[in-house]
């Protein structure tokens, strides 16, 4: 295999890597999100642990594997991505820990006051999980402030208008995300009741993606370079607003699992859309672009990425076929609310 090629293969697995989890992952920190907001008693509450509670660790596996992948497939990328975004990925560490204690413990005692602290754990946690990446994923398509000196990024130059809008356009497809899995896992008034949510999320959902993708064609003009070259890319950000559009006539049909599925369609699209523009690079520095880095010269050794491949084409057909089994099994019925019985207790 020619030596230039195995740093394509890895960006490529790169990008499914981070697309898989984001797609996953969406529709637990949504629900997760809107948790105390959508249940109006505890069988409420149990029933849409239940519609979770299965799935978010495996889905993590993904998100462990991507930032695995980053250090051992590309070195340097990991050392300045990593450097750039030390405080956000810090608070996100964080959050993604009381958000799992949050879903396991809240159940766990009965007693008012545990059951709301770990409730309320798990919300905040969740809608900090999803922002901190929209941020963090939207800056890495916008642009970090290093040069050849050193990192000059900050907590403060994440917030960036761009940054802010890329990560509430995150949430909020997250959030519709969960509510239309709500929907299709759970049954009665509840199930009416996150319908209604997600109707009422996909204008909001629409309204941000659009405004998000008119203003990285204005604010991140470099993504447009290859798809000026190969004007066929084209059609990654328009199947993205198609698939956002079909969401609503699927929700008035019914069709919750397709409405789902065209929402994590939209969620994969969006941000293949930003890594199609960033190739070759990997990290664009917005201050000095001749710093930025790419995925040829952050690349691991030849060997390295070759036994790396080995291993990842042994193990991830592992992973996927428990992701597999495991979506399979708990997601063949409905959850009858009033048998619901948590999850974690």
């Amino acid at each position: 295999m020619p030596e230039q090629a195995l740093p394509v293969i890895w960006y490529v697995l790169w990008v499914v890597l981070w697309v898989v989890y984001f797609v996953l992952d969406s529709k637990t920190l949504g629900l997760g999100t809107l948790f105390p907001f959508l249940a109006r008693n505890e069988r409420e509450e149990a029933a849409l642990q239940e519609a979770v509670g299965p799935f978010w660790d495996g889905d993590e596996v993904w998100l462990i594997t991507a930032g695995g992948a980053t250090f051992a497939a590309f070195p340097l990328t990991y050392a300045v991505m990593f450097s750039a975004l030390y405080v956000p990925f810090f608070l996100l560490l964080f959050a993604l820990f009381y958000r799992a204690v949050g879903l396991e413990f809240m159940s766990k005692v009965k007693d008012p006051g545990w059951h709301n602290a770990w409730r309320w754990a798990f919300t905040v946690a969740s809608f900090l999980v999803i922002l901190l990446l929209g941020v963090a994923f939207a800056n890495l398509f916008y642009g970090l402030d290093f040069d050849a000196s050193g990192n000059k990024t900050t907590l403060f130059t994440l917030l960036n208008p761009y940054g802010i809008l890329g990560g509430l356009t995150f949430v909020t497809l997250a959030l519709l995300s969960g509510t239309i899995w709500g929907a299709f896992k759970v049954s009665g008034e509840l199930e009416k009741r996150l319908e209604g949510y997600a109707h009422t999320l996909w204008v909001v959902a629409l309204a941000l993606f659009s405004i998000y993708m008119v203003a990285t064609a204005n604010r991140a003009s470099h993504l447009l370079a290859n798809y000026n070259q190969v004007p066929v890319l084209y059609v990654i950000p328009a199947l993205a607003l198609l698939l956002l559009l079909l969401v609503k006539p699927l929700l008035s049909r019914g069709a919750q699992l397709g409405a789902w599925l065209a929402t994590s369609g939209t969620i994969a699209l969006l941000l293949v859309t930003g890594f199609v523009g960033l190739f070759p690079n990997m990290l664009y520095s917005r201050t000095a672009p001749e710093a930025s880095i790419t995925a040829y010269q952050a690349a691991a050794s030849p060997l390295t990425q070759t036994v790396m491949l080995g291993v990842a084409l042994a193990l991830v057909p592992v992973v996927i076929g428990y992701q597999f089994w495991a979506y399979k099994k708990f997601s063949e019925r409905k959850i009858d609310v009033e048998e619901a019985k948590g999850y974690g207790a």
